[in-house]
């Protein structure tokens, strides 16, 4: 039995949570979907699925697996797609969303690299923090920061969010540099609100109340809490790549850097097509490395203590 077909077997299981759904998205038997996941537990030794009479539920193993089995399954897709649009002119118009903060930093120097390998594809771009629907908008790729989970769309990870604390120097001067989380309560925060505080700051000991939830000050955009940071208005936990240039400055000093939270990623988002127009396909295989594993906003402030 071959293995890739076990493994697109269980994730359109997953995806479509049911057998039977899964085998008519397949054009098979709902008797050959239960096989193939069945000996693809059986050769992994392991339940990726608990099944009752009316609900299919999927096991943390079963979760884990499910994302790598995507992602190997997108990218044996990529390849063959590749290939076959090589013959392809890329052109057209190519709607493209992306957080507001990054989109301004760091987008430019893509999209002028990107333009110079395709410059028959024009690029439209909308700047936003919200989830918006891709299909609804009519967006062919959307550039999202954070942790994805909604296995109705193809996410591509493109490279990893560090986030960071940090404040002005002459506010740690004026009031102290914090050595613990615990700490942090007597500080004023600087809060994101789009973020979830109780999902994002695993690493400060959730649950403790060590961040004062009320803050200071509260904006749905990094850029103003980091520009308020450097003003020494108080701490604030942002993505490296806004609080980087000021870090690497020394208008911000970063803090605790042994309870940071834990990393985000940056992916390409983009509908569930089994064949992709050629100016899509060009710009996630462009985008996808552009920034490498360790972005360039990160090495800039690697060696700062």
């Amino acid at each position: 039995m071959d293995k890739l077909d076990t493994m697109r077997a269980f994730t359109v299981v997953v995806q479509e949570n049911s057998f039977s759904k899964a085998a008519a998205k397949l054009d098979i038997s709902p008797q050959l979907v239960s096989k193939y996941v069945s000996n693809l537990e059986d050769s992994l030794q392991t339940r990726l699925l608990n099944r009752t009479t009316r609900r299919i539920n999927v096991t943390e193993a079963g979760q884990a697996y499910y994302e790598r089995c995507l992602q190997i399954l997108v990218d044996i897709d990529e390849m063959e797609n590749s290939l076959a649009n090589l013959h392809q002119n890329v052109s057209g118009r190519l709607s493209v969303s992306a957080p507001m903060s990054f989109g301004i930093t760091h987008l430019p120097r893509l999209l002028t690299a990107f333009h110079k390998e395709y410059p028959d594809v024009s690029v439209d771009i909308n700047l936003t923090d919200k989830k918006i629907d891709l299909v609804e908008e009519g967006v062919d790729v959307a550039l999202r920061i954070g942790r994805l989970t909604d296995s109705s769309l193809i996410a591509k990870k493109i490279t990893t969010i560090n986030l960071c604390i940090c404040a002005a120097p002459d506010y740690l001067a004026r009031y102290g540099e914090p050595k613990t989380p615990e700490e942090l309560i007597q500080h004023r925060y600087l809060r994101y609100t789009y973020a979830d505080i109780s999902a994002l700051l695993s690493g400060l000991e959730q649950g403790k109340g060590v961040l004062n939830q009320k803050g200071y000050l509260s904006s749905n955009n990094g850029d103003i809490l980091v520009n308020a940071a450097i003003e020494g208005e108080g701490i604030a936990i942002q993505p490296t790549f806004i609080a980087g240039n000021a870090i690497e400055k020394g208008q911000l000093v970063r803090i605790l850097k042994e309870f940071e939270p834990q990393p985000l990623g940056l992916y390409a988002v983009y509908v569930n097509r089994k064949f992709l127009a050629g100016k899509v396909r060009s710009f996630i295989d462009f985008v996808d490395g552009f920034y490498q594993d360790i972005p360039y906003w990160d090495e800039a402030i690697a060696e700062i203590k």
